[in-house]
């Protein structure tokens, strides 16, 4: 490419002088033409045709090439190891990152859990102050008359009609009622499930707690997330509701032999 551009820069030039000297001998056979032009007139357009790039001797072209994985920066290093370095770099700006994130993280989740347990303890005392057991929990009539006495038998019967949320929301009812006016567990009218299960693992035999926890496990699923709950499931918690809410008498002192 710059042999050719040197080559049609020398023709340039040949046609350039072939030019000035046929002005030079058209001036000197015609002199009546008309005034012809000095030396330094004749200095000054050969400097601006020199100065022009396109009849210079030499033109530099840029062309593009691919870069050289093995050459060095600046600083003589290698390329890969500057890479390297500024990859380091970066997953030391990552982790921090990540470290505060996580420590974000914990922060919530401790909150969190502080709420709920004041929730909890704001519960107890508001049914300590007014000293009556609430009538209804949020939309739920939990007074005792307005349930059946066998709730887990009745639960059952509308199981098998095919009235599941029906029969979820009678254990679910039976199970606040003999909570507050059975065990006397201080629930407040706007308690949710989780403040329920956190007054009945305070106040009630692990058993009794797990099976209320259970049932409102199952209750969630259903009537939040939607879920189709196997039978065998709700059959439990029908069966299992008077052993584990209705509460039993304790036996006298002395009464086995």
């Amino acid at each position: 490419m710059r042999l050719r551009i040197e080559l049609m820069t020398k023709h340039a030039r040949s046609l350039l002088l072939v030019f000035v000297l046929w002005s030079s001998a058209s001036a000197t056979a015609t002199p009546e033409s008309g005034p012809q032009p000095t030396s330094e007139e004749i200095t000054r357009a050969l400097d601006i045709v020199k100065a022009d790039p396109n009849l210079a001797p030499i033109r530099t072209v840029k062309l593009l090439r691919w870069k050289d994985s093995g050459t060095s920066t600046r600083s003589g290093r290698p390329a890969w190891l500057a890479w390297l370095g500024d990859f380091v770099r970066w997953l030391d700006q990552t982790a921090r990152v990540l470290v505060w994130v996580v420590a974000v993280m914990l922060v919530g989740a401790l909150l969190i859990y502080l709420t709920r347990l004041v929730r909890g303890r704001s519960a107890e005392i508001s049914y300590n102050d007014d000293g009556v057991a609430p009538v209804r929990i949020h939309d739920l009539d939990i007074r005792p008359e307005s349930l059946p006495d066998d709730i887990g038998a009745a639960a059952r019967r509308l199981w098998d009609r095919s009235e599941h949320r029906a029969a979820l929301a009678l254990l679910y009812r039976g199970m606040l009622s003999r909570l507050v006016h059975v065990h006397q567990i201080p629930i407040r009218e706007s308690a949710t499930e989780t403040d329920c299960l956190v007054l009945a693992a305070k106040h009630l035999e692990p058993t009794r707690s797990e099976y209320a926890t259970h049932l409102v496990r199952i209750w969630q699923r259903a009537v939040y997330g939607r879920e189709v709950v196997p039978d065998r499931d709700v059959y439990g918690l029908c069966d299992g509701f008077r052993p584990a809410l209705d509460g039993a008498a304790p036996e006298a002192p002395g009464s086995r032999t």
